[in-house]
């Protein structure tokens, strides 16, 4: 997945890790989201969906400060995303799970492989498959780590997960373990990786929520300019 092409002025904000009170103490991912949507200054705004806010925040907050400036561009795009299919949140927590198990420490790697088993009986629930059934792009990845994937076979043998408690609990559990076992991961650049998860999460969400993924939120450039300037101020001080 790499068709997220957002539209926006060539200025990017300089986003900021964590959670602010106000534009003067800095900006992050989704507070910049919030603000170009027109609501309250918030990181967990409503014109995004839940679990792909949380891989934004995640994803900024685990990205390099030399990394972060290039995910300005793709604020955009996760403004007007939001839905209720299931569907959404199983997918988005299987597609990160399934990038970072492969480089993740022995230790992740066991947890994360229940997360992808996890969400492929959640999938196979909603599509009323058998839940035995794993897709091939998940069986794969499964096979690369043979220990874990054991080990996350007897751990789940009798799970049979619960869609409220899924999307409550195990999918946010599973994207936080996620973008943690690749920001932690010994590679080259955890940033590439981390933006992979933030931008197929993207398409997914616009593939099957109520904006068509083709969509995008229109941004008066004004506005945008101001969003950068109020960003580089409070990084100034």
């Amino acid at each position: 997945m790499s068709n997220v092409q957002p539209h926006v002025p060539e200025m990017l904000p300089l986003l900021s890790r964590g959670k602010h009170r106000n534009p003067r103490k800095g900006a992050c991912f989704m507070e910049l989201a919030s603000y170009l949507a027109g609501e309250r200054w918030s990181d967990h705004p409503a014109c995004t969906h839940s679990l792909l806010a949380s891989v934004a925040r995640l994803v900024n907050d685990h990205t390099s400060d030399a990394g972060r400036p290039l995910l300005g561009e793709l604020i955009p795009s996760v403004i007007r995303l939001t839905g209720d299919d299931p569907h959404i949140d199983a997918l988005i927590a299987l597609r990160c799970s399934t990038i970072a198990l492969p480089v993740a420490a022995a230790e992740r790697q066991r947890v994360l492989a229940v997360s992808v088993l996890v969400c492929e009986r959640m999938l196979a629930q909603l599509d009323g498959r058998p839940t035995d059934q794993i897709s091939a792009p998940s069986q794969r990845v499964l096979d690369s780590v043979p220990q874990a994937t054991e080990w996350a076979d007897r751990f789940t043998s009798n799970v049979r997960p619960r869609l409220a408690a899924f999307r409550r609990h195990a999918a946010p559990h599973a994207v936080r373990c996620a973008v943690d076992g690749a920001a932690h991961a010994l590679i080259p650049d955890p940033d590439v990786m981390l933006r992979s998860m933030l931008v197929d999460s993207i398409e997914i969400c616009a593939s099957w929520a109520d904006r068509g993924p083709d969509s995008r939120a229109d941004i008066d450039e004004s506005v945008w300019a101001d969003a950068c300037r109020l960003a580089a101020v409070a990084n100034d001080h």
